[in-house]
């Protein structure tokens, strides 16, 4: 957290002075055994999009609504640092399946065969799917499946590599 301070702080700064508002944005998610818990993000898309977030699983490639300099934090991740707070407080880990949203999460679940397998463990920040490029709008079926090959194939090795890959991999990554 304290390392990434200068990044929040260059950030936090772009947001405001391109669509004046909150830097950080908190959302609703699903974590380990079903729980809620609040997600933190750098702010990338404009005050109030938020309210069309049932529309799509997830941001479109184009999405009118991210800012400028989401785009650039989207890019390089720099919109999930402060899911690092999540991490230290307990409701993700660094490595495991991303967090869905609480109405989402229950539509894939009636949709998706062992679905709710990705609750056995902690969400994390990355994952094997975001290295493989599943992640924004990619095939859930397929995002699923390299879920739960990471939780039946964990080994600390594994969480290594993905860390490091989450730093060149950026397919999808809008």
């Amino acid at each position: 957290l304290a390392l990434s301070a200068p990044v929040y702080a260059w950030c936090a700064w772009r947001i405001h002075r391109e669509d004046p508002g909150p830097v950080f944005f908190g959302q609703e998610r699903i974590g380990r055994n079903g729980h809620s818990f609040t997600m933190w993000k750098l702010r990338s898309m404009k005050v109030g999009s938020e309210k069309m977030d049932h529309i799509n699983q997830s941001t479109l490639r184009e999405d009118p609504r991210v800012l400028q300099i989401g785009r650039i934090m989207r890019r390089w991740n720099l919109d999930e640092t402060p899911q690092f707070w999540n991490v230290l407080i307990g409701d993700m880990s660094l490595v495991g399946p991303r967090p869905e949203r609480s109405f989402h999460s229950e539509k894939l679940s009636e949709q998706i065969p062992h679905y709710n397998a990705r609750y056995t463990t902690k969400p994390g920040i990355t994952g094997w799917a975001q290295i493989h490029g599943l992640r924004g709008d990619t095939d859930l079926v397929e995002r699923v499946r390299y879920d739960l090959y990471y939780l039946e194939n964990w080994n600390l090795l594994l969480d290594f590599q993905i860390m490091m890959l989450t730093f060149i991999q950026r397919k999808n990554a809008y």
